[in-house]
């Protein structure tokens, strides 16, 4: 691989290009970036102004190695912990941890890392094989004759048969879509112990012809007991291929430039709403679609019908066991540890409540990153009339486990009251 020139900002920062520090490719793919929200490239006398957005990661281009850091909230290592909670992974610190730092290359190396220990066991355990169908030339018949092409071909001769074959082999797309990754995987790592490891784990995989049939490929994967245990595998797989989104979760449509973005405002999504699920699964609540029958609609305007969707809405048993009410979460990647809370994130909490909750007491939750500890304040709105609503404002402590955050949760809030 060239050397390249490291260019290091930090979420939403902003750095200064020369003109020849981008080649046509790379602007064309940090275009494509910019249409999809995750950084903004501007044109100036000098060369190029290049400002991140919400997205933290590791882009490599032609003659630049971009490395956005996270600027608050989640940092380093502990990164790996939310977004493995937020795919459902298994988590894949603190092991790796010991083997590998976040360091010059950012949260990359860990992603790379977790993949490298998955491999890593399915090796030990040994690689999933399956019946794969061959065509050959043998000299005896094994498997089925093929009796056209042996008409077709050999005109008769048997010294030579056509045959067609199943054969037990690794080389199926389990096995394949692990191979490319790691491949990916080894221009993103910067440590050389990991870059090494990658690659000498990699000559024990297939390969698939391309990194777009591999996403295809784990895009028709469905997970029986014959190849389970190669799920959290794929899961680190998928957003190394994806260049950080996974399943639409985390990106719109991916990205073709080499690298690892992450939009963190997606990942908090995710992130509250397993926190939100599993904080009220003990008071026998749950997640109920938000669109639909239960969406918030507005008709009439100019233009097509809009809808007003919150990141989770909790069904819960209300004071008549006979009736659940409903409360809707938010989740805010936005320091409301710092500042007060936006007035339209307000209106928007209020227009959640008014559609979710009872008129007697409308309420709903905005839950946000912080560090050093967990906070719960309550908005109070209030009019001439009386209360409009109240908003609960819940900042997570990301330096602690999501296991605890959700636990927190769960303690703050008075369910059963409601």
């Amino acid at each position: 691989m060239p050397d390249r020139t490291e260019v290091r900002l930090a979420e939403y920062g902003s750095a200064s290009l020369e003109a020849g520090q981008l080649t046509p490719r790379d602007v064309e793919r940090l275009r494509a970036l910019q249409l999809r929200g995750r950084l903004t490239l501007d044109q100036v006398p000098a060369g190029w102004r290049l400002k991140a957005d919400a997205t933290v990661g590791v882009l490599v281009l032609d003659r630049l190695r971009l490395v956005i850091e996270p600027k608050f909230a989640i940092p380093g290592e502990q990164l790996m912990s939310w977004l493995a909670y937020a795919l459902g992974a298994p988590a894949p610190l603190p092991a790796t941890a010991r083997r590998w730092h976040t360091g010059p290359g950012g949260y990359a190396d860990l992603v790379a890392a977790a993949l490298l220990g998955q491999c890593e066991q399915l090796v030990r355990e040994g690689l999933r094989r399956d019946y794969v169908p061959r065509q050959s030339v043998e000299p005896v018949l094994r498997g089925r004759l093929d009796v056209a092409a042996q008409v077709s071909r050999r005109y008769g001769q048997l010294d030579r048969l056509h045959v067609r074959t199943f054969d037990r082999e690794a080389d199926i797309w389990d096995n394949r879509v692990l191979g490319t990754a790691l491949r990916v995987a080894r221009t993103l790592a910067t440590h050389p112990g990991l870059a090494r490891d990658l690659y000498a784990i990699a000559d024990a995989f297939p390969q698939a012809p391309t990194p777009d049939a591999a996403l295809r490929a784990l895009n028709r994967t469905r997970y029986t007991r014959l190849n389970a245990r190669y799920h959290a595998a794929h899961t680190w797989a998928r957003l190394l291929l994806r260049g950080g989104g996974v399943a639409d979760l985390l990106t719109d449509q991916g990205t073709t430039a080499d690298g690892l973005l992450l939009a963190m405002p997606a990942l908090w999504e995710a992130v509250v709403r397993r926190l939100a699920t599993e904080a009220a699964a003990p008071q026998d609540g749950h997640a109920v679609p938000s669109s639909g029958a239960t969406g918030i609609t507005v008709r009439g305007d100019l233009g097509s019908t809009s809808t007003f969707r919150p990141d989770v809405l909790l069904s819960l048993p209300g004071r008549d066991s006979a009736v659940r009410t409903w409360l809707p979460v938010d989740a805010k990647y936005k320091r409301y540890d710092r500042y007060g809370v936006g007035a339209g994130d307000i209106h928007q909490l209020l227009t959640y409540s008014a559609g979710y909750t009872p008129s007697t007491h409308p309420r709903a939750v905005i839950v946000h990153p912080r560090l050093g500890r967990h906070t719960h304040r309550v908005l109070q709105i209030s009019g001439p009339r009386g209360t409009l609503g109240n908003i609960h404002v819940l900042g997570i402590d990301t330096e602690a486990a999501p296991q605890q955050a959700a636990m927190w949760i769960r303690g703050a809030l008075p369910w059963t009251d409601w």
